[in-house]
């Protein structure tokens, strides 16, 4: 082959335990994944369908959840397969496939993240101009370029994976592909792998995540000069949800990718992992919706209709 493998397909251990222990899992794996697309694409309906979130804020949040559902359904339908043992191969060009679809997903959530907290920027610090500053097309060019630099942050990377050499063994400790396990079993030099990386990872998740807390420095200073305590509430309700999610993603993506070479251990990546392409995505509707003032209007209304 062009990239000098001689593994063809590799096996993906899972998660340790008893068969049992197994099923529970993927009882919890489904439920999870199921609510996860069916609170995402609820979301995606209910801005739709209600023109009082033709917004904006409403806009990025569509992206988001549009890129959760598929970012879960890169990983939970593969991983019941492989713990149910029904389909524990993937082939090593599906398993580069996997690896750059969720990077370059990941990558695009870190810049939406960071597009959303300019937007929630502009809205408390200016306002009167804010309609004005984020209009409708901005918001678009903003989002397809989070989009497109998602995905070509991670085309380089990928490329580098790619041209690894793979002599066995040929069995990845994990549910997914991910860059450590891959790197961990390949036998040829991974350091050009491990630098570009480090390097993505200091471009797309640290300078994301400065963004984001420049913007919130500005907001958080911002409310704190408004004088009532309603006003003061009102506009930390508006970034509250955003702020969580924030807090949540950044924290896991960081431990997982932001490091000069693969050393965490595959059992503690595993856990993480599980954590970001599981448990976030799940969470993310809910708190988006029981945080939200005007997302929990528009399902009162949804409901009072019904």
């Amino acid at each position: 082959m062009a990239n000098g493998t001689s593994v063809e397909e590799f096996i993906l251990l899972g998660f340790p335990g008893t068969w049992h222990f197994q099923v529970s899992l993927v009882v919890v794996f489904t439920l999870t994944y199921s609510l996860t697309v069916i609170g995402n694409a609820s979301i995606i309906v209910l801005v739709w369908t209600n023109t009082n979130l033709h917004t904006p804020m409403y806009f990025f949040l569509c992206n988001l959840s549009f890129l959760e559902i598929w970012y879960t359904t890169g990983v939970v339908p593969k991983a019941i397969g492989v713990m149910l043992g029904t389909s524990q191969t993937i082939s090593f060009r599906a398993c580069i496939l996997q690896l750059f679809f969720l990077l370059s997903l990941g990558s695009t959530e870190c810049f939406l993240l960071s597009a959303m907290a300019y937007d929630r920027y502009l809205a408390i610090c200016y306002p009167l101009r804010y309609s004005s500053l984020m209009n409708s097309v901005l918001s678009a060019q903003l989002a397809l370029s989070c989009w497109l630099a998602g995905f070509l942050a991670i085309s380089l990377l990928a490329f580098l994976t790619f041209r690894l050499t793979f002599c066995g063994p040929d069995v990845i400790n994990h549910f997914l592909c991910d860059i450590d396990s891959c790197l961990a079993l390949s036998c040829s030099d991974t350091w050009p792998v491990e630098l570009a990386t480090f390097l993505v990872s200091i471009v797309v998740v640290l300078a994301s995540c400065v963004v984001t807390m420049v913007s919130y420095i500005y907001i958080i200073s911002s409310i704190l000069r408004i004088q009532s305590a309603h006003g003061r509430k009102k506009a930390f309700s508006t970034c509250s949800a955003h702020l969580t999610v924030v807090t949540i993603w950044y924290g896991s993506t960081i431990f997982l990718y932001v490091k000069p070479s693969a050393q965490n251990s595959l059992d503690s990546n595993k856990l993480v992992n599980t954590f970001n392409t599981v448990v976030t995505p799940f969470l993310n509707p809910f708190i988006y919706t029981l945080r939200n003032k005007e997302v929990k209007q528009a399902l009162r209304r949804v409901f009072q209709k019904n």
